[in-house]
C-alpha cells in the first residue's frame, strides 16, 4: 500500500504530535464563529500558508463543517499545482496519508468512482512535493475522527468547472456518506517578491491587493461563479489555487447551492502586523469560505 509521508511539517506546521495539536487548539481558538451558518455544508475554500499566517482562517472552515456535521466520511481536498504541470486533475487513488497526528486513509470507492466518472489522471507521484493539500489534513484528523480523505490536484484550466460538476454528480449519487469538498487556495499574492506590483509599492498598493484584487475572488466564490473566477485569476492574479477553488464552487453549484458564506478574510501583513510588529513590502492574501 502506498504511504505519502509529510514534506511540510515542522515548516508549515509543527512537525511533532503535541505540538501539532497545540497549535490547531490555538488556530481553533483564535477566531469563533458569530455567522448562522447554513443547515447543511457541502463544501469550502481555505488558505494553505503557514498555519501561524493562515492556521484560523482553515480551522474556521474546519469548525463550521464540525459544528453542522458530527460525521463527516470523506474530505475530497482539491489542492492547488504549485509544480505540477499537468493538464487534468491528478488523484491521489490508494492508500494513505501520514501526518504528525498519526495516518488517514483515502477513500479508494469514491477515487474510482470519480477517476470512472471524470476527466481525471490517477497520479500519486504529482502529490509528493505539493503542500495545500498536506496543510489541511491535520485539521481533519483531529475534528473527524475516523474520516478518510481525497487528495486531487486541479490546474486552473476551464477543464476544472466541468471536473468540480463531475465530483458533484458523484457525491449526489451516494447517500451513504456525508461527503465535503475543500478547495485550497491563497489569494493575491503581492510584491517585489512575487514580481506582481500593478499599483506599485507601499501601503495603499497593498491595501489595493487586499480590498480589490482579493475582493473580485471573494465576490465571484460567494455568487458560485467558477468559470468567471478562473477568468478573473488568470487576468488579476489574485488565487494561487483557482483551479481548486473553481472545482469546489462547481461542487458546491451542482450539489444545489446558490450563494456562499464569508467567514474571515485577512493577509499575511495584517498577521505580521499584529503577531510580530512590524510589516513587509509583501503581502498574501487569505479566505475563509464555505457553502
Amino acid at each position: 500500500m502506498q504511504t505519502r509521508k509529510p514534506i511540510v511539517a515542522g515548516q508549515f506546521y509543527p512537525g511533532q504530535h503535541g505540538s501539532c495539536v497545540a497549535e490547531i487548539d490555538e488556530c481553533l481558538a483564535a477566531r469563533t464563529l458569530s455567522e448562522l451558518l447554513p443547515e447543511t455544508i457541502v463544501a469550502g475554500i481555505v488558505p494553505h500558508a503557514g498555519w501561524t499566517f493562515s492556521g484560523n482562517l482553515a480551522a474556521l472552515v474546519f469548525s463550521a463543517i464540525k459544528q453542522q456535521h458530527e460525521k463527516v466520511h470523506t474530505f475530497v481536498i482539491f489542492g492547488a499545482t504549485h509544480g505540477y504541470f499537468g493538464q487534468s486533475p491528478a488523484v491521489y487513488e490508494a492508500g494513505s496519508w501520514i501526518t504528525p497526528l498519526g495516518e488517514v486513509t483515502i477513500d479508494e470507492e469514491l477515487a474510482d468512482a470519480v477517476l470512472d466518472s471524470a476527466v481525471a489522471v490517477s497520479d500519486s507521484m504529482a502529490h509528493r512535493s505539493e503542500h495545500s493539500i498536506e496543510v489541511q489534513v491535520p485539521f481533519i484528523q483531529y475534528l473527524f475522527t475516523g474520516a478518510q480523505i481525497l487528495p486531487i490536484l486541479v490546474p486552473p484550466t476551464e477543464q476544472a468547472v466541468a471536473f468540480g460538476t463531475s465530483v458533484g454528480d458523484v457525491i449526489s449519487r451516494d447517500e451513504r456518506k456525508k461527503v465535503v469538498c475543500i478547495g485550497s487556495t491563497d489569494l493575491t499574492h503581492y510584491g517585489p517578491r512575487y514580481g506582481f506590483t500593478p499599483m506599485g509599492t507601499g501601503a495603499k498598493a497593498l491595501q489595493w491587493a487586499d480590498s480589490v484584487n482579493d475582493q473580485k475572488f471573494i465576490d465571484l466564490a460567494l455568487k458560485l461563479e467558477p468559470q468567471s473566477l478562473l477568468t478573473s485569476a488568470a487576468e488579476n492574479c489574485n488565487a494561487c489555487g483557482a483551479g481548486a477553488a473553481a472545482a469546489a464552487v462547481a461542487v458546491a453549484k451542482k450539489l444545489g447551492r446558490t450563494e456562499g458564506l464569508l467567514l474571515g478574510h485577512t493577509n499575511s501583513n495584517e498577521v505580521m502586523l499584529r503577531k510580530m510588529g512590524t510589516t513587509s513590502a509583501d503581502s498574501v492574501g487569505y479566505a475563509a469560505i464555505i457553502f
